[in-house]
């Protein structure tokens, strides 16, 4: 059961980039060039934040079922852990819902938005900087196979 998760988690999660990249590349050529933020524009923001949470729930699942996880902090203690279990068992999970909140956070303010330009800025400015933290901690050993 573990593998099955942890395959959903890592193949989902190309999904959840590309939809990010999507939208924040979306809002910022929708900020730059004064664009009217359309239904096309709300259904790649929408997609986007769907889709990490989505992300987020396959991997609170893969959390308390992986063999990393919860007894990996209370067995060994933080002191104890290489960077990459560290990277796996602590940093990863945190940063990815520190990177969540953002782009929901994102996806509320772009709603009270009065300007179009307003909306495309919150959504840049949000999404844009869950992506970065994503990306920041992310396996990547683990996903190029290196």
């Amino acid at each position: 059961m573990y593998e099955t998760i942890q395959m959903l988690h890592s193949y989902w999660a190309y999904f959840v980039l590309i939809m990010l990249i999507a939208a924040v590349g979306n809002a910022i050529v929708g900020y730059a060039s004064n664009k009217k933020f359309v239904s096309k524009d709300l259904r790649v923001s929408l997609f986007a934040l769907i889709f990490t949470h989505l992300q987020l729930l396959v991997g609170i699942i893969l959390y308390f079922t992986s063999p990393f996880g919860m007894d990996m902090i209370s067995n060994r203690g933080m002191g104890g852990m290489t960077s990459a279990e560290r990277l796996l068992a602590l940093e990863h999970p945190f940063v990815g819902i520190l990177a969540i909140i953002l782009i929901t956070i994102g996806w509320s303010k772009h709603k009270k938005q009065t300007t179009d330009k307003g909306a495309f800025g919150k959504i840049a400015f949000f999404y844009g900087l869950g992506l970065l933290l994503i990306l920041s901690r992310l396996p990547w050993s683990q996903w190029l196979g290196l």
